[in-house]
């Protein structure tokens, strides 16, 4: 009888005590926006996107996903392939200008550009081993040109290797690429950051990277430059049009890098570094105003 007693005085107690206990308040998780980063073209400038990216990825601001115009869709997908900072920067280091290029006075003569653009495909599936767009890690998108049509191609489904080499076509430079009953060219001649692209796929903040800086070059000294000093200023044209419509413009001091000059990799990369720790408050205050409004328009009924 006694034990019976005492087991029961025990329970109570423990019931009494469960009842008296606070609870733990319920933890609701804030609403995080879809951060896109937009990637502009700029060739060996590109390199800065590299930098943009490590900065991001310190400063833990997600990307969720990447849309690239020209060498920012060659980066871009990269990083959507294994989005880690350190192997595309070692990845990056790799390239040089003969991965890309691969010219030829028969090409010149017989097609419609100095360089087909095989081996810029080939790196891509080196470098890359998800085949398609679709199967990337993180949504990814690349930006072409209709050459004939004039109207801007969203290429996010299909071959990596040929979206990345049709977005990066400079015209004169890359023959077109002939892509499913299209030429495409460089996504750049219409469109050097894709901002509404990303707008379109659902982006609530995009942070926008511009490498088309500062169009000066004294040093033309061959076909290739003039087609490349050309394609530079319609770049750096259409981006005036453009940047008004990014949340966040991030632009790395790379302007008087040469379009081809691939010996200044670590510069850009730090300029890139630098530009996003520049730009950091504005971003966090960005998501911040967009979680707050987010969670405002929740509360109303």
């Amino acid at each position: 009888m006694k034990k019976i007693t005492l087991l029961s005085i025990v329970i109570t107690m423990s019931v009494l005590a469960s009842c008296a206990a606070p609870k733990a308040p319920l933890v609701t998780e804030l609403p995080k926006p879809k951060i896109a980063l937009v990637l502009g073209g700029g060739a060996a400038r590109g390199f800065a996107h590299v930098g943009v990216i490590r900065a991001l990825e310190q400063e833990k601001i997600p990307i969720d996903m990447i849309i690239g115009t020209s060498v920012g869709s060659l980066i871009g997908a990269i990083y959507a392939n294994n989005p880690n900072s350190f192997e595309l920067e070692w990845t990056a280091f790799t390239l040089e200008k003969d991965s890309l290029f691969d010219y030829g006075i028969l090409n010149a003569l017989t097609s419609m550009g100095m360089a087909k653009g095989d081996k810029l495909e080939e790196f891509v599936r080196t470098k890359i081993a998800t085949t398609n767009i679709e199967n990337l890690k993180l949504p990814f998108a690349a930006v072409a040109t209709d050459l004939n049509r004039g109207t801007r191609v969203v290429l996010d489904r299909g071959s990596v290797a040929k979206a990345v080499h049709a977005s990066s076509a400079v015209p004169g430079v890359f023959a077109p690429v002939d892509y499913e009953g299209r030429l495409l060219v460089d996504g750049g001649v219409l469109d050097n950051i894709p901002i509404d692209v990303a707008r379109e796929k659902g982006a609530d903040i995009v942070i926008a990277v511009d490498i088309s800086e500062n169009v000066v070059n004294y040093n033309i000294t061959n076909l290739v430059d003039v087609m490349l000093q050309a394609v530079n200023i319609m770049f750096s044209e259409n981006v005036k049009y453009k940047e008004k419509e990014a949340d966040v413009l991030i632009a790395p001091a790379v302007g008087n890098v040469a379009m081809l000059d691939f010996s200044q990799k670590k510069r850009c990369m730090q300029a890139g570094i630098d530009a996003v720790q520049m730009a950091v408050p504005e971003i966090k205050r960005k998501i911040e105003e967009w979680t707050k409004k987010k969670q405002s328009r929740e509360k109303t009924p």
